[in-house]
């Protein structure tokens, strides 16, 4: 099934002053299960092109599907609740929630979901276990190392069952050793659960642990790779 589909994706900025293209024409499919990395050098567009791809922000010219629906056509509003129940996201700073728990910082969305506090209860323990993290579910951001703060980020993001998961530069604040930590769980989720992952990186690591890897030279796609 294809959950992403990008047509002739565009974006410029400051189209009134200097223009910068950070995409030009980009056409992407991501089939479902797939461990992506999409890769360049700084300024190639890859941020921008996962930007798009998770509604965070809007092409200048071309289309995004997700899950087979327009989502460049959707409003604001309509966006917001997509993303919530739609896609997941990993960031490079983790973004967690610095007053919650590692328990409450993956129950937050589905709080947001309405969903039942059995539900939340019995999915968030689920989650905190398939990352490691049974033991410190009652431990707040500032208690856990940054390893173990990334986790609970792809719990959190696990939490909704999204359609996807997009991971922005995940490992770039991670040692070498909780950066192989990660990438297995990552890894095992995507191959147990065929949960896909789409990374924007430039960390080598993650690159070699990809099946696919696009890369971007200024906001063109010079080559795509299966492995």
């Amino acid at each position: 099934m294809k959950v992403i589909a990008a047509n002739q994706l565009s974006k410029v900025y400051n189209p009134h002053k200097i223009p910068v293209h950070a995409l030009n024409g980009v056409d992407l499919e991501i089939e479902e299960g797939e461990f992506t990395a999409i890769v360049g050098p700084s300024g190639s567009g890859k941020t921008t092109l996962l930007n798009i791809i998770g509604g965070l922000d809007r092409p200048t010219e071309g289309q995004i599907a997700v899950g087979g629906k327009d989502i460049s056509q959707l409003s604001d509003n309509q966006l917001i609740n997509f993303r919530k129940n739609n896609i997941g996201f990993v960031f490079q700073a983790y973004n967690l929630i610095p007053v919650l728990t590692a328990r409450e910082n993956v129950e937050f969305v589905m709080l947001l979901q309405n969903r039942s506090k059995a539900e939340r209860e019995r999915r968030t323990l689920e989650l905190l276990r398939s990352v490691g993290l049974e033991d410190k579910i009652d431990k707040r951001p500032s208690e856990l190392s940054g390893g173990q703060q990334q986790r609970v980020a792809v719990a959190r993001a696990l939490a909704p069952k999204p359609t996807f998961v997009l991971a922005d530069e995940p490992t770039a604040n991670l040692d070498s050793e909780s950066t192989a930590n990660l990438l297995d769980i990552m890894a095992a989720l995507n191959r147990e659960e065929n949960i896909t992952f789409v990374f924007s990186t430039h960390d080598q690591r993650v690159i070699d642990r990809a099946r696919r890897v696009v890369q971007l030279v200024d906001g063109r796609i010079s080559s795509d790779e299966t492995r």
